[in-house]
Order: structure tokens, then sequence, then C-alpha cells
């Protein structure tokens, strides 16, 4: 029996760069590009149209940029999750995007095999960062660790049990279920059962959140990672 295709909708304002990315998923043999859009403000009747699992999303936009156009979908109740790609790795782009909602950030530059591994992943449940945007989150980390943000996070996790919490400094580390499972003697549904807790608990919209509140309260730097 043939697994189902990960629905796929890309959004760029440039056809050039949507022409390859439609050839290099298309070919993938597991991704059906269900839609195009040239700009954040067609996003919502794109997505309405025809409900993709994933988006893979531009930043800069003529009229509606992507960190607009993400925030505005992950607030549906039906959201499909967003994996963000862009030429701009700023920290501060890079903390918008995930803070709207998206649940993976990867650079243009990113060879073509791993963009599609990453809207697999995403697909899947799994948040992808490109490495080079994991070093930014950590040196961000520790850049705002003295900083009333690092309060508000420590104060946010004390409603969190001490598995929940070890749970979340590995999501935090990037870890996959699986290894979370091997690392702290857990079956994987038990993981995912606390990741699910950890969410629900905090008012979280996807483990990439997760990870940020974990750098926030400087819970990576105190880990030794």
């Amino acid at each position: 029996m043939t697994a189902t295709p990960i629905r796929l909708l890309l959004v760029d304002d440039d056809p050039l760069v949507r022409a390859g990315l439609a050839l290099m998923m298309g070919g993938s043999g597991d991704i059906e590009i269900v839609g195009e859009a040239a700009d954040g403000d067609q996003v919502e009747d794109a997505v309405q149209r025809t409900r993709p699992d994933v988006v893979l999303m531009d930043i800069r936009m003529p009229s509606v940029d992507g960190l607009t156009a993400t925030r505005s979908l992950r607030e549906r109740a039906d959201a499909p999750e967003v994996v963000v790609l862009t030429t701009f790795h700023a920290d501060e782009q890079v903390l918008h995007a995930l803070r709207a909602g998206a649940a993976g950030f990867v650079l243009k530059d990113t060879p073509p095999a791993a963009i599609v591994d990453a809207v697999r992943r995403v697909a899947a449940g799994e948040p992808v960062l490109s490495p080079a945007v994991t070093r930014q989150l950590m040196r961000h980390a520790a850049g705002t660790a003295a900083d009333s943000r690092q309060e508000r996070a420590r104060e946010r996790l004390t409603a969190l049990g001490d598995r929940e919490r070890q749970v979340a400094v590995a999501v935090g580390r990037g870890l996959a279920n699986a290894q979370i499972a091997a690392e702290l003697f857990m079956s994987v549904a038990t993981v995912k059962t606390h990741v699910s807790r950890i969410l629900a608990k905090l008012g979280l919209n996807n483990r990439v959140q997760i990870a940020l509140l974990a750098y926030d309260a400087g819970l990576l730097d105190e880990d030794g990672h």
C-alpha cells in the first residue's frame, strides 16, 4: 500500500524559485505540490483551497511578508505546519519566524535533498532548523541570559514537572523523540505524551517553541550543551 503523499503549498514571490522548488519537491515521490502563492496575502485563500500538510514559506514578499502570513496561518484551528525558507538568517528574522509558529527555518542555499528532508520531517512532527540557525539561537540565548526574557521563561517553566522539564531541555537540544527516549530511559510513546503535555501546559504551538523557551530560560547552558 502506497503512503499518502505529503501535501505541500509553495509560497514565494519569485516564479523561478517556485518552479525550482516544484521540480525539486515533485521529483521526491512522496511530496505532492497542491498549490502555489506569490505573496503572503494569498496564503489564507490558497490554504483554504488546497488543504496542505506543510507550507514552504518565503519571508520577504511585496505585500504581506512571510512572518505575518505564518502568524495568521498558525492561528487557524486546522493550521498546516510552516517551514520558512529564505536567503536571510539574521537572528531577529529567525526568532520572529519561530515565535510566529513556524516549525522550521531553512536557508535557500541548503542542499536540495536537505530541503526535501525538512518537509518530510516537519510533516512527521519533527521541527527542523539549519545548523547555522541553531548556532544563532545559541548565541541569542547567551546574549539574553541576564535580561527579563530569561526570568519570564523560567517563570513559565515552573508549570512543568521534573520529567517534562528534562524532555523540554532535550527538545531544545534538537533531539528527536527516539533519541530523547534512549537518553531519558523512557518509551517513545511516553516522550510524545510529555511533549503534548508541555505544549498544552505552556500554550505553545510546536516543539520549536519549546526549544526557544528552553533557550530563553538558559536551561541548555545549565545542561552543559
